[in-house]
Protein backbone atom coordinates (compact mmCIF):
# COMPACT_ATOMS: atom_id res chain seq x y z
CA UNK A 1 0.00 0.00 0.00
CA UNK A 2 1.24 3.48 -0.47
CA UNK A 3 2.06 6.13 1.72
CA UNK A 4 -0.24 8.94 1.46
CA UNK A 5 1.10 12.34 3.39
CA UNK A 6 -2.44 13.47 3.59
CA UNK A 7 -5.88 11.91 4.56
CA UNK A 8 -8.14 10.72 1.60
CA UNK A 9 -10.89 13.81 3.01
CA UNK A 10 -10.73 16.81 4.76
CA UNK A 11 -12.49 14.95 7.52
CA UNK A 12 -11.09 11.80 7.84
CA UNK A 13 -9.93 12.24 11.52
CA UNK A 14 -12.94 13.80 13.10
CA UNK A 15 -15.34 12.70 15.36
CA UNK A 16 -18.91 12.28 13.33
CA UNK A 17 -21.51 14.56 14.60
CA UNK A 18 -24.28 11.88 14.71
CA UNK A 19 -26.82 15.45 15.97
CA UNK A 20 -26.41 17.08 12.59
CA UNK A 21 -27.96 15.08 9.90
CA UNK A 22 -25.60 15.65 6.36
CA UNK A 23 -26.37 14.53 2.88
CA UNK A 24 -23.94 13.93 0.66
CA UNK A 25 -22.87 15.73 -3.01
CA UNK A 26 -25.34 15.18 -5.49
CA UNK A 27 -25.91 16.33 -8.77
CA UNK A 28 -29.57 17.12 -10.06
CA UNK A 29 -30.48 14.27 -12.61
CA UNK A 30 -31.87 16.72 -15.36
CA UNK A 31 -29.69 19.61 -15.57
CA UNK A 32 -26.54 18.93 -13.52
CA UNK A 33 -26.57 21.41 -10.57
CA UNK A 34 -24.65 21.08 -7.57
CA UNK A 35 -26.53 20.62 -4.46
CA UNK A 36 -25.89 22.75 -2.24
CA UNK A 37 -26.75 24.37 1.28
CA UNK A 38 -29.11 26.75 0.17
CA UNK A 39 -30.54 24.31 -2.32
CA UNK A 40 -31.96 20.90 -1.21
CA UNK A 41 -32.47 18.24 -3.58
CA UNK A 42 -35.65 15.85 -3.83
CA UNK A 43 -35.64 12.42 -4.01
CA UNK A 44 -38.07 11.03 -6.82
CA UNK A 45 -40.42 9.60 -4.80
CA UNK A 46 -41.21 6.55 -7.01
CA UNK A 47 -37.88 5.23 -7.36
CA UNK A 48 -36.51 6.93 -4.71
CA UNK A 49 -33.48 7.08 -7.00
CA UNK A 50 -33.10 9.88 -9.04
CA UNK A 51 -32.60 13.46 -7.56
CA UNK A 52 -33.69 16.90 -9.00
CA UNK A 53 -32.60 20.34 -7.84
CA UNK A 54 -36.63 21.47 -8.39
CA UNK A 55 -40.05 20.28 -9.09
CA UNK A 56 -39.15 22.08 -12.68
CA UNK A 57 -36.74 19.83 -13.45
CA UNK A 58 -38.26 16.83 -12.25
CA UNK A 59 -41.41 17.45 -14.66
CA UNK A 60 -38.77 17.71 -17.63
CA UNK A 61 -37.64 14.76 -16.93
CA UNK A 62 -40.38 12.69 -16.65
CA UNK A 63 -40.95 11.71 -19.79
CA UNK A 64 -37.44 10.39 -20.43
CA UNK A 65 -37.27 8.99 -16.56
CA UNK A 66 -41.17 7.51 -16.14
CA UNK A 67 -40.07 3.64 -17.39
CA UNK A 68 -37.02 2.94 -15.60
CA UNK A 69 -38.82 5.05 -12.71
CA UNK A 70 -42.11 2.82 -12.89
CA UNK A 71 -39.63 -0.99 -13.16
CA UNK A 72 -37.48 0.51 -10.00
CA UNK A 73 -40.62 0.91 -7.77
CA UNK A 74 -42.22 -2.53 -9.04
CA UNK A 75 -39.26 -4.34 -8.10
CA UNK A 76 -38.99 -2.44 -4.91
CA UNK A 77 -42.36 -3.05 -4.19
CA UNK A 78 -41.71 -6.87 -5.17
CA UNK A 79 -38.17 -6.97 -2.66
CA UNK A 80 -40.88 -6.07 0.00
CA UNK A 81 -43.01 -8.73 -0.26
CA UNK A 82 -40.44 -11.39 -0.51
CA UNK A 83 -40.16 -14.03 2.40
CA UNK A 84 -37.22 -11.82 4.21
CA UNK A 85 -33.25 -13.20 3.61
CA UNK A 86 -31.58 -14.97 6.17
CA UNK A 87 -29.99 -12.19 8.06
CA UNK A 88 -31.92 -9.64 6.26
CA UNK A 89 -35.41 -9.04 7.88
CA UNK A 90 -36.33 -5.95 7.72
CA UNK A 91 -38.92 -5.41 5.14
CA UNK A 92 -37.75 -2.14 3.79
CA UNK A 93 -35.01 -3.52 2.36
CA UNK A 94 -34.65 -2.40 -1.04
CA UNK A 95 -35.74 1.07 0.54
CA UNK A 96 -33.03 1.45 3.07
CA UNK A 97 -30.47 0.02 0.38
CA UNK A 98 -31.80 3.10 -1.46
CA UNK A 99 -31.46 5.59 0.96
CA UNK A 100 -28.10 4.32 1.75
CA UNK A 101 -27.20 5.01 -1.68
CA UNK A 102 -28.54 8.83 -1.52
CA UNK A 103 -26.67 9.66 1.65
CA UNK A 104 -23.16 8.32 0.24
CA UNK A 105 -23.61 9.46 -3.65
CA UNK A 106 -20.08 11.17 -3.15
CA UNK A 107 -18.18 8.75 -1.54
CA UNK A 108 -19.21 5.86 -3.54
CA UNK A 109 -18.91 7.76 -7.40
CA UNK A 110 -15.00 8.05 -5.84
CA UNK A 111 -14.48 5.22 -4.77
CA UNK A 112 -16.19 3.56 -8.20
CA UNK A 113 -14.02 5.97 -9.80
CA UNK A 114 -10.94 4.86 -8.06
CA UNK A 115 -11.51 1.47 -8.35
CA UNK A 116 -11.22 1.47 -11.38
CA UNK A 117 -8.65 3.66 -12.15
CA UNK A 118 -10.54 5.97 -14.19
CA UNK A 119 -7.77 8.62 -14.04
CA UNK A 120 -4.84 6.43 -15.64
CA UNK A 121 -6.91 4.60 -17.29
CA UNK A 122 -10.27 5.91 -18.75
CA UNK A 123 -11.80 3.28 -21.08
CA UNK A 124 -12.13 1.08 -18.20
CA UNK A 125 -15.33 3.08 -17.41
CA UNK A 126 -16.70 1.28 -20.36
CA UNK A 127 -15.83 -2.19 -19.63
CA UNK A 128 -16.28 -2.68 -15.65
CA UNK A 129 -17.86 -1.79 -12.74
CA UNK A 130 -17.55 -1.63 -8.85
CA UNK A 131 -19.61 -4.19 -6.67
CA UNK A 132 -20.07 -3.57 -3.26
CA UNK A 133 -21.11 -6.17 -1.09
CA UNK A 134 -23.14 -5.28 1.89
CA UNK A 135 -24.32 -6.53 5.20
CA UNK A 136 -27.28 -5.47 6.98
CA UNK A 137 -27.85 -5.05 10.95
CA UNK A 138 -30.15 -2.68 13.33
CA UNK A 139 -29.76 0.68 13.10
CA UNK A 140 -32.17 3.63 14.35
CA UNK A 141 -31.02 5.66 10.74
CA UNK A 142 -31.31 4.08 7.77
CA UNK A 143 -27.98 4.93 6.00
CA UNK A 144 -26.50 3.22 9.00
CA UNK A 145 -28.25 0.01 8.46
CA UNK A 146 -25.25 -1.52 6.05
CA UNK A 147 -21.59 -2.07 6.20
CA UNK A 148 -18.92 -3.32 3.79
CA UNK A 149 -18.64 -6.74 3.44
CA UNK A 150 -16.90 -6.82 0.00
CA UNK A 151 -15.71 -4.94 -3.28
CA UNK A 152 -15.13 -6.21 -6.10
CA UNK A 153 -14.15 -5.28 -10.18
CA UNK A 154 -16.67 -6.95 -12.39
CA UNK A 155 -17.13 -6.57 -15.81
CA UNK A 156 -20.12 -4.21 -17.08
CA UNK A 157 -21.97 -7.52 -18.00
CA UNK A 158 -22.84 -8.20 -14.57
CA UNK A 159 -25.96 -6.11 -14.67
CA UNK A 160 -28.37 -8.04 -17.02
CA UNK A 161 -31.32 -6.17 -16.39
CA UNK A 162 -32.91 -4.52 -19.31
CA UNK A 163 -34.68 -1.01 -18.50
CA UNK A 164 -31.39 -0.71 -16.13
CA UNK A 165 -29.23 -1.08 -18.96
CA UNK A 166 -31.13 0.81 -21.09
CA UNK A 167 -30.92 4.14 -18.84
CA UNK A 168 -27.09 3.97 -17.89
CA UNK A 169 -26.89 4.06 -22.24
CA UNK A 170 -28.86 6.77 -22.00
CA UNK A 171 -26.86 8.66 -19.40
CA UNK A 172 -23.43 7.55 -21.28
CA UNK A 173 -24.83 8.99 -24.64
CA UNK A 174 -25.80 12.39 -22.61
CA UNK A 175 -22.41 12.38 -20.65
CA UNK A 176 -20.12 12.02 -24.12
CA UNK A 177 -22.16 14.92 -25.64
CA UNK A 178 -21.00 17.14 -22.68
CA UNK A 179 -17.56 15.99 -23.20
CA UNK A 180 -17.28 13.41 -20.43
CA UNK A 181 -15.94 10.23 -20.57
CA UNK A 182 -18.96 8.14 -19.84
CA UNK A 183 -21.28 6.77 -16.78
CA UNK A 184 -19.47 4.62 -13.97
CA UNK A 185 -21.25 1.75 -12.99
CA UNK A 186 -21.56 1.01 -9.22
CA UNK A 187 -23.53 -1.43 -7.78
CA UNK A 188 -25.05 -2.47 -4.81
CA UNK A 189 -25.49 -5.84 -3.36
CA UNK A 190 -26.74 -6.90 0.28
CA UNK A 191 -28.37 -10.18 0.02
CA UNK A 192 -31.09 -10.88 -2.71
CA UNK A 193 -31.24 -6.97 -2.88
CA UNK A 194 -29.27 -4.79 -5.51
CA UNK A 195 -29.35 -1.14 -6.46
CA UNK A 196 -27.19 0.13 -10.05
CA UNK A 197 -25.69 3.55 -9.19
CA UNK A 198 -24.99 5.72 -12.48
CA UNK A 199 -22.64 8.03 -12.10
CA UNK A 200 -21.42 10.71 -14.94
CA UNK A 201 -17.61 11.24 -15.63
CA UNK A 202 -16.22 13.99 -16.64
CA UNK A 203 -13.09 13.72 -18.37
CA UNK A 204 -9.76 13.13 -16.23
CA UNK A 205 -8.38 16.89 -17.21
CA UNK A 206 -11.26 18.32 -15.07
CA UNK A 207 -10.58 15.86 -12.24
CA UNK A 208 -8.57 17.16 -10.09
CA UNK A 209 -8.74 14.09 -7.53
CA UNK A 210 -5.52 12.29 -6.50
CA UNK A 211 -5.18 8.90 -7.15
CA UNK A 212 -5.79 6.84 -4.19
CA UNK A 213 -5.08 3.29 -3.98
CA UNK A 214 -6.65 3.42 0.02
CA UNK A 215 -10.05 3.53 -1.04
CA UNK A 216 -11.02 0.66 0.19
CA UNK A 217 -10.44 1.22 3.98
CA UNK A 218 -11.67 4.85 3.26
CA UNK A 219 -15.02 3.58 1.97
CA UNK A 220 -15.37 1.34 5.19
CA UNK A 221 -14.38 4.35 7.36
CA UNK A 222 -16.96 6.86 6.42
CA UNK A 223 -20.07 3.47 5.89
CA UNK A 224 -19.09 2.75 9.63
CA UNK A 225 -18.89 6.30 10.58
CA UNK A 226 -22.22 7.08 9.66
CA UNK A 227 -20.62 10.83 7.92
CA UNK A 228 -22.17 11.38 4.49
CA UNK A 229 -20.48 14.54 3.90
CA UNK A 230 -17.53 13.19 1.81
CA UNK A 231 -15.47 15.50 0.62
CA UNK A 232 -12.18 14.12 -1.77
CA UNK A 233 -8.40 15.88 -1.51
CA UNK A 234 -7.14 16.77 -4.92
CA UNK A 235 -3.66 18.27 -4.94
CA UNK A 236 -3.72 21.43 -7.60
CA UNK A 237 -0.96 24.07 -8.46
CA UNK A 238 -3.21 26.17 -5.30
CA UNK A 239 -2.04 23.40 -3.34
CA UNK A 240 -4.39 21.09 -1.57
CA UNK A 241 -7.78 21.68 -1.43
CA UNK A 242 -11.17 19.14 -0.23
CA UNK A 243 -14.38 18.79 -2.14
Amino acid sequence: MSYYSHPAAANYNTTPMHAQRQRGYRICDQCGTPETPSVKFRLCGGCMTTQYCSQDCQKIHWPSHKAICQHTAAQVSKAGGMAPTAGYADEHLAKNLRKFASAHTALLGWAGFQALQLKRVPANVRQNALLVELSYHDHVESHRRFSISSTHIVPRTYVRDALVIQDIQRREERCRTNGGIGTLVVILQCGGVSQVMPVEVDPPAKITWDVREDWPSVLNHFVESGRTDFKPISTTARGVIYG
